[in-house]
């Protein structure tokens, strides 16, 4: 919030018709990927537009045009990362498990690199895992959104464990012990 409003972010807003976007003033593949991404991380925890908006498109911009630059920020991305779990908010928390599932899948080896912080990470997985809408026979019409954490908390277990490296589910039983392996044979 501190970094927009001083101006010291280069995007800005672009509204248009049917959806805002983000508009970078510089190209994103010449941004100082250790500077830029924990601040945009930082800001996930938001929840007031357009400080949320502008952190959680930035987030996702920066990680689709990544590439390398990604691996070496992230454990600079711990502790903003951490900080939105613990807010303990679910729609922080949700948006958080969205971005931590593109950070996963946005370049080699994140996933690994991860593996040794899932202490600081997973324990708020725990509270929310049990968090699932039973609906009965009803229909969640809710769910193209992708807000029910139970099922957002499942999904991103299942990309730490596939692209975590042989480690991954050790460590990630160890925090959560109700976790089932989806590596078939694992």
């Amino acid at each position: 919030r501190r970094w927009y409003d001083r101006g010291d972010l280069p995007v800005q807003i672009t509204h248009r018709g049917t959806a805002n976007t983000i508009a970078w003033k510089v190209d994103i593949e010449k941004l100082d990927y250790h500077h830029y991404l924990p601040i945009f991380f930082d800001g996930i925890r938001e929840k007031e537009d357009p400080y949320r908006f502008l952190a959680v498109e930035g987030a996702h911009n920066m990680l689709d045009r990544g590439g390398s630059k990604i691996l070496p920020v992230v454990p600079q991305l711990i502790i903003p990362i951490k900080t939105a779990l613990n807010t303990r908010d679910p729609a922080v928390v949700a948006t958080t498990l969205k971005v931590l599932q593109k950070l996963v899948l946005s370049a080699e080896m994140v996933g690994e690199a991860l593996v040794p912080y899932y202490r600081q990470i997973l324990p708020v997985f725990n509270l929310f895992r049990g968090s699932t809408k039973n609906l009965g026979d009803a229909m969640d019409f809710q769910q193209r959104k992708r807000m029910n954490l139970g099922e957002l908390i499942d999904e991103t277990l299942e990309i730490f464990e596939v692209h975590g490296g042989e480690d991954a589910f050790i460590n990630i039983k160890y925090m959560i012990p109700t976790y089932e392996s989806c590596v078939v044979g694992g």
